[in-house]
């Protein structure tokens, strides 16, 4: 069997200009980095203003297992099935981030025949996004040191320094640090940390900006700390605004690549959704939605936090409105939130799969309470059988929910065929009823505890003392009506990553409070979620080499 990185290497790419023009964009408005990737100029966003929208169809999944779900997978081959019964689609996906590569986790461009293309680059440095973006935060980081260095007129309290450094791979010793040390001329002592790039709150500005101007303003807001007399000091007070969005006057610009099919792919921007937003940037997708009549999308891990925050806090944002969800699992996962170990999950096993299934059904039950169609579909495996696919069928039937198996690793685009007809037919004959989870003037807690209790389904929340006094600073500031970020592990429904199927009579726990002004949401951190991953016993960055040849092998 040939693995992902075989298959992206043996694919017949076509030309960027030549992709580009399938999504209707003239070769004037993209400029190349190579001959498979590209940037789209700032002209096309105003060439196609006015143009009626395409149909938002988001991609989401249960929780994720160590037996894989294939969210990214079945968003690519959908796009591609779309176009092979003559839909005129385009895809628009999230940036992978270097940690997870080299990490546990892998890349984020699709697997087998249902991939984005060139695979190496795009999970490797791609066009420098997020690079970019780690050097517009620390220039912010050495700036506050700098001006605490040189006299600090603004009395800056260092110990209410919260902008934290960042770098774009897994690594779990800098997470706590101590800067400024070797005497005076090194700065002022303190303690600092580091965060994953992709996890910094110019990551999520960036995805959340509408232009370049809407881009500074919102990174002029950025709160880095306090003074001594506890007023917020901004970007815009340390007059780093400029600098850092300069920085990011190319990062801006989506990228355009193609799936193995040569189905154009719109790819930008890549918070986790564990410690961030987790969805692509609202540029990529308001510039998709005016290119195709029909744009697919994901967010990023299970539904309970990346569909969630697409939801609440993108689409809220954006003016963005989905058209209909569709919810990935697969028999394998569910069987192993049923309890059965990973070596036994090719077994037929029907009780495991009733014993999982209350997974499922919880994603199912939050989709619907925002108001949107959903299709479960099931990325199909060789090991399933007729039974186990006839019994996850009926439960999603039975639950109000379109349904359709989808072989798209195995098969590409020609897998996701009985997917793409059943998506088509809510489209045209379920129109979405999208609804919010929360209001804007409710509380602070009272939209944690929303969240916790409706999509988590927490018996109760616990927010601890030190939280308690971060929401009422941010209530001072006059911020309490932005929207929650939760924080959470991703293999739960609960802040328990061990909880696995659907817990019940649990407590969340928040346990610090944090906010980011400048993206224009309060983050909420539950349990032992980190904001810089570690790297596990056995790296995949082992794994990972090149021949004289330059030619890559182990990236997966």
């Amino acid at each position: 069997m040939k693995t992902d990185i075989q298959i992206a290497q043996e694919a017949k790419l076509k030309p960027i200009t030549e992709v580009a023009a399938l999504a209707g964009i003239d070769e004037n408005m993209i400029e190349q980095y190579g001959k498979y990737k590209a940037k789209l100029s700032y002209e096309l966003f105003e060439k196609l203003e006015g143009k009626k929208n395409g149909k938002l169809v988001l991609v989401t999944a249960t929780n994720p297992t160590p037996a894989g779900e294939g969210k990214t997978t079945i968003t690519v081959g959908l796009g591609q099935a779309l176009c092979k019964i003559g839909k005129n689609a385009l895809i628009a996906l999230r940036e992978p981030s270097l940690g997870p590569c080299m990490g546990l986790k892998g890349g984020a461009a699709g697997g087998g025949y249902a991939q984005v293309v060139p695979m190496e680059d795009i999970n490797l440095h791609f066009t420098g996004d997020i690079h970019a973006i780690g050097a517009a935060n620390n220039l912010l980081a050495s700036m506050i040191d700098n001006h605490i260095h040189h006299g600090n007129i603004m009395r800056i309290d260092p110990r209410t320094v919260t902008w934290k450094r960042c770098v774009d791979l897994n690594d779990r010793a800098l997470r706590d640090i101590i800067v400024g040390l070797g005497g005076p001329i090194n700065g002022m002592p303190r303690q600092d940390g580091f965060m994953i790039t992709v996890a910094s709150e110019i990551m999520a500005i960036l995805c959340l900006a509408n232009d370049i101007v809407d881009l500074k303003e919102k990174i002029s807001n950025i709160i880095i700390g306090y003074t001594y007399s506890g007023e917020p000091v901004t970007a815009r007070d340390l007059n780093a605004h400029g600098a850092m969005t300069t920085l990011l006057k190319d990062a801006i610009k989506p990228n355009i690549v193609q799936t193995l099919e040569n189905t154009p792919v719109i790819m930008h921007g890549g918070p986790f959704a564990n410690i961030a937003h987790g969805c692509n940037s609202v540029i990529a997708t308001k510039l998709a939605l005016k290119l195709g009549d029909i744009v697919v999308t994901e967010a990023g891990f299970g539904a309970d936090l990346g569909a969630e925050k697409f939801l609440d806090i993108k689409c809220r944002k954006a003016g963005l409105a989905p058209d209909a969800v569709v919810l990935v699992t697969t028999i394998r996962a569910l069987k192993y939130n049923g309890g059965i170990n990973k070596e036994d999950l090719n077994k037929e096993n029907i009780d495991a799969l009733k014993a999982g299934l209350p997974n499922l059904e919880k994603h199912i039950e939050n989709l619907q309470k925002y108001g949107v169609p959903v299709v479960v579909t099931l990325n199909a495996f060789v090991t399933d059988t007729e039974r186990e696919i006839a019994f996850i069928k009926e439960a999603c039937t039975s639950r109000g929910c379109d349904f359709a198996a989808a072989s798209v690793w195995e098969n590409g685009g020609e897998g996701g065929i009985d997917l793409a007809h059943k998506l088509v037919d809510v489209l045209e004959n379920k129109p979405s009823e999208f609804k919010f989870l929360y209001k804007d003037e409710l509380s602070i807690e009272e939209k944690i505890r929303t969240i916790a209790k409706e999509i988590y389904g927490a018996k109760e929340v616990v927010i601890e003392a030190k939280a308690k006094k971060e929401i009422e600073k941010i209530n001072l500031l006059g911020l309490s009506h932005l929207p929650v970020c939760m924080a959470k592990n991703q293999y739960s429904l609960s802040d328990n990553p061990k909880a696995l199927g659907r817990p019940e009579g649990f407590t969340t726990t928040i346990r610090e409070i944090r906010i980011s002004a400048g993206a224009g949401f309060i983050v909420a951190i539950t349990g032992s979620v980190m904001t810089m991953p570690g790297l596990p016993k056995k790296p995949a960055a082992e794994l990972i080499d090149i021949d004289k040849n330059g030619i890559v092998s182990g990236l997966f």
